[in-house]
């Protein structure tokens, strides 16, 4: 049982880095753009949830307005950062996303302090129960059910309703899109809106599984993200999720086997450059 264990912890690391990766590859596939602004829209949600909770000591609302805080930031990155800079060579849009990255995690160290939030999640979400012989917290249970309900609303959005659609058929063929009517503007805002507030909720829950917010947490994680993306498949939702709960469960495994010689972030990131030597276009990427 004590590899069921490891394999809970595994997926519920990989729920998190879905959330933050799935916004990521919604931008690459749409502009392709590798977004790692999304670090500092990440750890900001984090702060927004923290905040929102000691002052008011509500989850619920806190999740909520952390997600809604991080939505509105996505638009506003786009907007002034990548927008005047599409027609770039790559390397532009990504060299002013570090720039944010750097300007944004400064600006918490000097609003909140070098040091860190605590984010007491109080005494329900400690409780742990007995589920099938496995030991599983409240806090566990929480972030599985959230990042099943994100996904699952995500995919009923893309395939089932006409914004999804038009949504697709943006990131499938812009020009095609624009001549059926299609506000592709529009659809990129959408985009952003809505990596925006997954990261904003990745960060909030990595907040209460941690029991901290700092001003630099975003940045393993995002880097873990763009890993992610490259190791599923750039652009590909599918490869995303599965590459996201297979990093999570070989980071849990390798961090009790491997954890005296390297730390779990190494171990995730030595198995990313493995599998990329052996498919440099990911798991489940196509050679072009």
């Amino acid at each position: 049982m004590y590899y069921g264990e490891l394999l809970l912890v595994g997926l519920v690391w990989g729920c998190t880095y879905a959330l933050m990766a799935l916004g990521l590859t919604l931008v690459y596939g749409l502009l392709r753009i590798l977004h790692v602004a999304q670090a500092t829209v990440f750890t900001l949600g984090a702060y927004v949830g923290v905040l929102t909770a000691t002052q008011f000591g509500s989850l619920t609302l806190a999740c909520i307005a952390a997600a809604l805080t991080a939505g509105l930031i996505g638009p506003l990155i786009y907007r002034f950062v990548y927008q005047p800079v599409l027609n770039q060579p790559p390397f532009v849009p990504l060299v002013a996303s570090i720039g944010i990255v750097i300007a944004m995690e400064d600006g918490f160290r000097l609003i909140f302090g070098p040091y860190g939030k605590p984010f007491d999640h109080g005494a329900t979400l400690s409780a742990s129960y007995g589920v099938g012989g496995l030991n599983v917290s409240a806090i566990q249970a929480l972030i599985v059910v959230i990042a099943l309900a994100l996904v699952v609303a995500l995919n009923v959005l893309a395939t089932r309703t006409r914004v999804g659609i038009a949504w697709r058929a943006t990131v499938g063929d812009r020009a095609m899109a624009e001549s059926f009517g299609i506000d592709v503007q529009w659809m990129r805002y959408l985009c952003f809106f809505i990596a925006s507030v997954l990261a904003g909720i990745a960060g909030m829950l990595i907040g209460l599984l941690n029991g901290l917010v700092e001003p630099g947490m975003g940045g393993v994680v995002s880097y873990k993200g763009l890993a992610i993306i490259v190791l599923g498949g750039l652009g590909n939702v599918q490869g995303t999720l599965i590459a996201s709960l297979l990093l999570g469960i070989v980071e849990s495994f390798g961090g009790v086997y491997l954890g005296d010689y390297m730390d779990r972030d190494a171990i995730a990131f030595l198995c990313v450059i493995v599998v990329l030597l052996l498919r440099p276009h990911g798991l489940f990427g196509h050679s072009r």
